[in-house]
């Protein structure tokens, strides 16, 4: 896991990061049934703030500074430092493992390894994600164009990793040996402020001290006032979970 890549950007990223859809957390409930569970790679909490919303405990794993010390203001929940191939959380201890928006930073394989020996004999992993609605949301191309313009490190695509197809079929038919696939809806209402705010704590933004910071910001600036409406846009956007155990030996 790339450990420093938000360093820096925890404000933004917790301030301005789309939130998760209760109907996905009731999902997670109802299939995992289990009393534990391992938000890894948690960033500032926004995901794990959501899983309060059940009975369970629950435990947040995050390896940055930065990110960790907005978990601190999280009341119930146990906060560990630690990487997401190496928890240091006890074996066979967690029902259920989640990582939301983090996959693509970890060692699958290690990952995957580590899952193995903290899950209990019937945990399940969920990998969640929101990604952008292309279709029909033209201010979300633009923004992609801009981006592209400027972020050399900017990338697209399932899981931040693979096209959706080739993600899909990976989770499916590689990853996991059992699995259960959630989607729903998560459009995003964004006034001037969230629509830059939210481009800006991706990773691959680039921050002040670049040269071309202040044109970047223009043109999002610029993109927004296009589309715009009464001072907002709709970003189309959706929600995935694949919740999956792994075959063990």
């Amino acid at each position: 896991m790339n450990e420093e890549k938000f360093t820096g950007k925890a404000d933004l990223y917790d301030k301005f990061r789309p939130g998760y859809p209760d109907s996905l957390i009731d999902f997670l409930y109802e299939n995992a049934k289990c009393d534990t569970v391992a938000d890894i790679g948690a960033g500032t909490g926004k995901f794990t703030r959501c899983l309060l919303k059940k009975p369970w405990r629950v435990i947040a794993v995050e390896p940055n500074a930065d990110m960790r010390g907005k978990l601190s203001d999280i009341e119930g929940i146990s906060v560990v430092s630690a990487s997401a191939e190496n928890t240091g959380l006890d074996a066979r201890s967690v029902g259920l493992v989640t990582v939301a928006q983090a996959f693509h930073w970890f060692d699958e394989n290690l990952f995957k390894a580590e899952c193995e020996r903290i899950l209990t004999e019937n945990g399940q992993l969920a990998v969640v994600f929101n990604e952008r609605v292309l279709d029909g949301c033209e201010i979300s191309r633009l923004r992609n164009e801009i981006c592209m313009r400027y972020c050399g490190a900017f990338h697209t695509g399932h899981v931040g990793r693979r096209s959706s197809e080739e993600g899909d079929a990976f989770l499916r038919g590689e990853y996991f040996s059992e699995v259960k696939c959630f989607s729903a809806d998560n459009d995003m209402v964004m006034d001037e402020q969230s629509f830059i705010g939210d481009t800006l704590s991706r990773s691959y933004a680039i921050g002040e001290d670049h040269a071309d910071h202040g044109r970047f910001v223009g043109e999002l600036k610029d993109a927004f006032a296009k589309y715009e409406k009464d001072g907002v846009v709709t970003i189309k956007c959706r929600t995935k979970c694949y919740l999956g155990r792994f075959l063990r030996g």
